[in-house]
């Protein structure tokens, strides 16, 4: 763990806390970090990605628990570089990520949790999820016509979903969380906070690089159009769903290099939080320890 105190300090301020309210055009995008500067923040990243890939060895050895990373983010705030950056700590053997596309036609003949529990990761194991099954209350919440590939009961037009729905659909996701909690793992949750303007600066890097071309859909610029719409949905979702079990961390997203410091101390402090340790020795392993100690000396 970083003894940076004031990032320590700020991190605490990122978290959506139960039952509070979240008004995203209050929360700073570009947060002020005078405590620490781009180079020492990437000094902290290449430090602590020792003390994140002991952790995971720990959680390995001790076999009981797994970790449950999710990013989510509008269009250009970062997601795959700061995945990258986190991914880096961890052993790639003890690790999965998975992004989440639009659903397939079988995805779809099941719940919308369906291919999410598919990709959850094993004890002992970490997950990053690269959008989640929150675009069942993101995407679909700002365009419900998508709900009709669903085939729900009740739902035969649009018309039909009705507020209730995505209550709904919040208590189910925090049910979902929960069964997982008890059952042993670690979630924790990201929401990286671009501004629009931001946004704009990355699609035009994106499209006077031609080595950022492919990243770039005119269907980008249809959903900016409804950057009010999808900041209405994030908000209902965070204040819906952070709970203590699995909380949700509000990220500042306009730099990218302080974004992935701030999840790096996030994950490092929540983990840490686990007291996971290796399993101590039984007496009877110990006396195997010594006696194999002993062949191997004995080696000419």
């Amino acid at each position: 763990m970083t003894d940076n105190k004031a990032l320590s300090d700020y991190i605490h301020t990122l978290r959506v806390e139960s039952g509070s309210t979240v008004n995203l055009n209050k929360v700073p995008t570009d947060a002020e970090h005078d405590f620490i500067s781009k180079e020492e923040g990437v000094e902290l990243l290449d430090s602590n990605r020792e003390e994140l890939a002991l952790l995971q060895s720990k959680l390995y050895a001790h076999n009981r628990h797994s970790l449950l990373i999710i990013v989510q983010a509008m269009d250009a705030a970062g997601k795959d570089s700061a995945i990258k950056e986190v991914a880096g700590g961890f052993n790639p053997i003890g690790l999965k990520v998975t992004s989440f596309k639009t659903p397939t036609s079988e995805e779809l003949e099941h719940d919308y949790l369906w291919r999410h529990v598919k990709a959850l990761p094993s004890r002992g194991d970490v997950g990053v999820w690269n959008r989640s099954h929150y675009e069942n209350v993101l995407v679909t919440r700002v365009h419900p016509e998508y709900l009709l590939k669903e085939n729900l009961p009740g739902i035969e037009k649009v018309s039909d979903v009705k507020d209730d729905f995505w209550k709904t659909r919040f208590k189910q996701i925090n049910h979902f969380e929960k069964s997982l909690h008890e059952n042993g793992t670690i979630i924790l949750k990201f929401f990286l906070h671009v501004s629009k303007k931001e946004q704009k600066k990355r699609f035009l890097e994106r499209i006077d690089n031609p080595v950022k071309n492919w990243k770039f859909s005119l269907q980008d610029l249809e959903e900016r159009k409804l950057w009010p719409q999808y900041m209405k949905a994030y908000e209902e979702l965070l204040i819906a769903t952070s709970q203590h079990y699995a909380p949700w961390f509000i990220i500042p997203a306009d730099d990218k290099w302080f974004t992935r410091v701030c999840m790096n101390a996030v994950i490092l402090q929540e983990f840490n939080k686990m007291k996971i340790d290796f399993p101590s020795t039984p007496e009877p392993l110990k006396k195997e320890l010594e006696i194999a100690r002993k062949q191997l000396m004995e080696e000419k």
